[in-house]
């Protein structure tokens, strides 16, 4: 699973000295106002409106490696709605606030996964649906911190489970639930392996959890 961590392409070259070049409106002080183009110093390029020498309304930033961001400005920063292309591949539609992502949007993964619902400060966070594109499973629930955390449902294609999550596992009492028409109920406790660093056997193996399933009882049939 992504974690949308291209951020360091988020940051636009700040255009308060007024160095580079400009071709548009300006105001009677002489400040960059209206419609105008700008090539920044470092080589990226802002075309779109401008208010009092800063980027305010709608435009479009293109990085001068890769990437773009077309949308909402307030005060020379992301703010509102707009979509960023990312050099990866990856992209977010979306609320920006104070550029960064921050409200409702939708992440389009580079691996084909995809995100939607609430955002804070460029993690995932809130209500929300991830799609993994290689299992096809769906997650509808809580995250916090850009990690699936509080009450969800985790989907596949003939059965779900229902129960809480911590730090991206299952944890606790939860349930099975079968297309047909069955429940069953257990619980997830945590596991920790020792996974061998088969690159250099000198190390000490890392200590990873891994979800453990308890069964409590029989299958029940759904009333």
């Amino acid at each position: 699973m992504s974690d949308g961590s291209d951020d360091d392409y988020d940051e636009e070259e700040d255009e308060g000295i007024q160095l580079g070049s400009y071709e548009g409106e300006r105001n009677e002080d002489g400040e960059r106002h209206g419609s105008g183009k700008a090539v920044l110093p470092n080589g990226d390029t802002y075309e779109g409106q401008y208010e009092k020498g800063t980027r305010s309304g709608i435009g479009t930033y293109r990085f001068k490696g890769s990437g773009k961001y077309t949308g909402d400005y307030v005060g020379g920063k992301k703010h509102g709605q707009g979509t960023f292309w990312y050099p990866d591949g990856s992209r977010y539609e979306g609320s920006w606030v104070d550029d960064q992502r921050n409200g409702a949007g939708v992440y389009f993964y580079v691996n084909a996964d995809t995100y939607e619902g609430e955002w804070y400060e460029h993690l995932r966070h809130g209500q929300g649906v991830y799609t993994y594109a290689d299992t096809k499973a769906v997650y509808h629930g809580t995250w916090d911190g850009g990690q699936r955390k509080g009450s969800g449902e985790l989907i596949f294609a003939s059965h779900k489970y229902i129960g809480y999550f911590d730090e991206n596992l299952p944890k606790g009492k939860g349930k099975y639930r079968y297309d047909l028409g069955c429940d069953l109920h257990g619980e997830y406790g945590v596991e920790e392996v020792n996974e061998e660093d088969r690159d250099n056997e000198d190390e000490d193996a890392a200590v990873v959890q891994k979800p453990q399933w308890n069964t409590l009882g029989e299958l029940s049939l759904v009333t």
